[in-house]
C-alpha cells in the first residue's frame, strides 16, 4: 500500500460488496467516497469516521446528473479519485420467458447502464480533473459475476447484463491512451454471501412451461431462494445447483479485490473463487473443442 491514502469512489455502498468494501478501505487508512440511494443505510459509519475520511453521498446510477454531482463532490472533498469501484447492481431470478420485458429492461438501467455512466465519467476525471500532473489517471473496478462469463439457468437477463458490462469494459479498455494512465478491472465473483440473496433479488413468477422441479431453471430458483431463506433448498447430498451456491466469506474476497488495486499492472479480468474458476475452465475447454471441431468450416469463404 501506498504510504499517502487512496481516495476510493464506491457505487452500491450501502450492502454487500460495496459496505465491505468502505469498511476495509477505511480500516486500512484509505479516504472513501460511499455512494447509494440511501445515505442513511451508512449512519453508523458517518457517526464514526469524520467527513475527511469519509464522504457519503445519495447517488442513483440511472440518473446522470447525480453521477457528475457525485465526482465533483468527491474532489471537493478529497482532491481527486484514485479507485472507482462500480458495484451498484442487482440479480432477477427467472427463465427467459418468465420475466417481464419492463423487469429486464430496469435490471439493464443499474447493471449496464448505471455502470456504463459511472465508467464514462471516471474516465473522463481520470484524464481531465484527477488532483495534480503526478495524480493523472486511475483505476476502474467493474463488478460481474460468474456469469458474466458463462451463462446460466435463470439468470438470463442478469447474465445478459453482466456479458454486456464484460464486454463494454473489454472494449473501453482497448480504446484508452496509456499516456491517461488509466486501468481497468473486471472482478467475476463467485458466490459470496452478500445482500443479493436477500436484498437485492427479484425473483419473476414461475412459467407454467418450466414448472418441473428437475429442470435447470427451476434448480437455480430453488438454490437462490434457499440461500436467502426464503424456503428450503435440497437436502443434503442432493445432486442440484444448490452446490453452486456455496456460501463463502464476502469480506474475505473484497480483501482480496483490495490487494488486487495494489498491484502496478492489475489483470483486466480478475475472476474470485473456485467456483467461478471452475466454470470458467469448463468453458473454455467447450469453447476449444468448439472451435477445433468447426475450424475447416471457415477456411475458403474469401470473396
Amino acid at each position: 500500500m501506498s504510504a499517502t491514502p487512496r481516495v476510493w469512489f464506491i457505487t452500491g455502498s450501502s450492502s454487500g460488496f460495496g459496505r465491505e468494501t468502505v469498511l476495509q478501505a477505511l480500516a486500512r487508512g484509505d479516504n472513501v467516497v460511499a455512494t447509494l440511494r440511501n445515505p442513511s443505510a451508512l449512519a453508523s459509519l458517518t457517526a464514526t469516521y469524520p467527513p475527511s475520511r469519509l464522504q457519503v453521498l445519495a447517488l442513483d446510477v440511472t440518473k446522470p446528473e447525480q453521477i457528475k454531482q457525485a465526482f465533483q463532490a468527491a474532489k471537493g472533498a478529497f482532491g481527486r479519485i484514485d479507485v472507482v469501484f462500480n458495484n451498484a447492481g442487482y440479480v432477477v431470478v427467472g427463465e427467459a420467458e418468465a420475466v417481464p420485458e419492463d423487469t429486464a429492461r430496469a435490471l439493464f438501467e443499474v447493471n449496464f447502464w448505471g455502470a456504463v455512466r459511472v465508467s464514462l465519467e471516471a474516465v473522463r476525471f481520470f484524464r481531465e480533473e484527477n488532483g495534480g500532473a503526478s495524480r493523472k489517471g486511475g483505476l476502474l473496478v467493474q463488478n460481474s459475476a460468474t456469469v458474466g462469463l458463462v451463462g446460466y439457468p435463470a439468470l438470463a437477463y442478469y447474465a445478459a447484463s453482466k456479458f454486456a458490462l464484460e464486454g463494454f469494459s473489454e472494449s473501453l479498455a482497448k480504446e484508452l491512451d496509456p499516456a491517461w494512465n488509466i486501468k481497468v478491472v473486471i472482478v467475476e465473483p463467485g458466490a459470496f454471501k452478500t445482500s443479493v440473496l436477500d436484498k437485492n433479488m427479484i425473483v419473476a413468477p414461475p412459467h407454467r412451461a418450466y414448472a418441473d422441479p428437475n429442470l435447470p431453471g427451476s434448480q437455480i430458483r430453488d438454490a437462490f431462494l434457499a440461500g436467502a431463506g426464503h424456503q428450503q433448498g435440497p437436502q443434503e447430498g442432493e445432486t442440484s445447483a444448490r452446490t453452486r451456491l456455496t456460501i463463502k466469506d464476502a469480506s474475505k474476497a473484497v480483501a482480496k479485490i483490495i490487494e488486487m488495486t495494489d498491484l502496478a499492472n492489475p489483470p483486466l479480468h480478475f475472476p474470485l473463487g473456485e467456483d467461478v474458476l471452475a466454470a470458467a475452465r469448463e468453458k473454455i475447454t467447450s469453447l476449444s473443442k468448439e472451435i477445433e471441431a468447426y475450424a475447416s468450416w471457415s477456411t475458403n469463404l474469401a470473396e
